[in-house]
């Protein structure tokens, strides 16, 4: 099979391979080659001693769905608050939205924005757990970043994207410029992230500048990746786990409708699109496959591999060597896409 073109908007073509479910991964993009931060080995020895053996253990079901959430919620508290962001609570119907703003920066949003998404199986995290990545955005791009804290499990996956758009909504009532907007979101918040731009064109918005998702979760089918490699190689995301989180949000009501996904959606005129996965993650299966559709469909997009790193280690540990680098990579995506659209304005 001959390996797919993935036309990237940060430079080149970067050649990546058909999804292998062979012993070993087909070549995709690996950005980081050489020898991996102490903090990031540490981070992956948690992930398989603890993390992993403990969501394998535990069953993911409506009664554990919460004490896990305040479980996570109470760890949160021990990172302390990020430095050089002022940040605004904001109340809609039913969730809470934060923004973050560059310290001494512009209120105004017509500069542009970015929507975040945050991760958590569509059942655990909020602001707190991922405000330091909204933070390190906001400082690295120049850029308001609002993080959704959007209704999660045990209700169902599409009132969360419910709650996304409408926080796209308001930016968009408050100024925002659709072209100077782009949506990121991990793991949960990347489905979020694509989701939420193919729900806004079906209901008349306009497509925001680019779509970024970070090891993200991309086709809700779980059984498509039964014999896929890295099933067995991931630090610590179960395939079960996936399973029982889209048997509460997208199965409880008869089998999976395959147009949730959306690698399934009508991918073509969505914005550039930057996608990051660790190699050995489960998720690097749902970038690769959204990569060949996105370039089947005439999307740019950049597919980026982190060799050594465990799912979603930039919203994990956002302060480690390896994250720092993956959203610097992400400032300069953001920089990239929303930059015609700010010489337009200005010529």
């Amino acid at each position: 099979m001959v390996a797919a073109k993935i036309t990237g908007v940060m430079g080149g073509l970067a050649p990546v391979a058909p999804i292998s479910t062979a012993e070993t991964p087909d070549p995709g993009v690996i950005v980081n080659s050489g020898r991996t931060s102490t903090s990031s080995r540490v981070l992956m020895g948690a992930c398989l001693g603890v993390i992993g053996p403990l969501l394998r253990s535990v069953p993911i079901n409506r009664t554990t769905i919460p004490v896990g959430a305040v479980a996570v919620d109470l760890l949160s508290r021990l990172r302390p608050d990020p430095q050089g962001v002022e940040r605004e609570q904001i109340r809609l119907s039913g969730f809470l939205m934060e923004m973050l703003r560059p310290a001494g920066g512009s209120r105004a949003l017509r500069h542009g924005a970015v929507l975040y998404m945050h991760g958590g199986g569509f059942a655990v995290c909020g602001l707190r757990t991922h405000r330091a990545i909204a933070a390190g955005i906001a400082r690295r791009t120049g850029l308001p970043v609002l993080n959704v804290e959007y209704r999660q499990l045990p209700g169902s996956i599409d009132a969360s994207i419910d709650d996304c758009v409408l926080a796209y909504r308001w930016l968009l009532r408050h100024g925002a410029d659709p072209a100077r907007i782009v949506f990121a979101g991990d793991s949960a918040g990347g489905f979020l992230t694509f989701a939420t731009a193919i729900r806004a064109r079906e209901i008349g918005l306009p497509l925001p500048a680019g779509l970024i998702g970070l090891s993200p979760l991309l086709d809700l089918d779980y059984r498509a990746k039964e014999q896929y490699v890295n099933v067995a190689r991931d630090a610590y995301i179960p395939l079960k786990g996936l399973e029982a989180v889209v048997h509460l949000g997208a199965e409880h009501e008869g089998p999976l409708d395959p147009a949730l996904s959306p690698v399934n959606a009508d991918l073509a005129g969505l914005p550039p699109v930057l996608l990051i996965a660790a190699e050995d993650e489960l998720l690097r299966y749902d970038c690769e496959l959204m990569a060949h559709r996105l370039t089947a469909a005439g999307v740019p997009n950049t597919l980026e591999l982190w060799r050594g790193q465990v799912h979603a280690f930039m919203s994990i540990l956002p302060s480690m060597p390896e994250s720092r680098s993956a959203l610097g990579r992400v400032a300069k995506f953001v920089r990239t896409v929303v930059e015609p659209a700010h010489r337009a304005r200005t010529a």
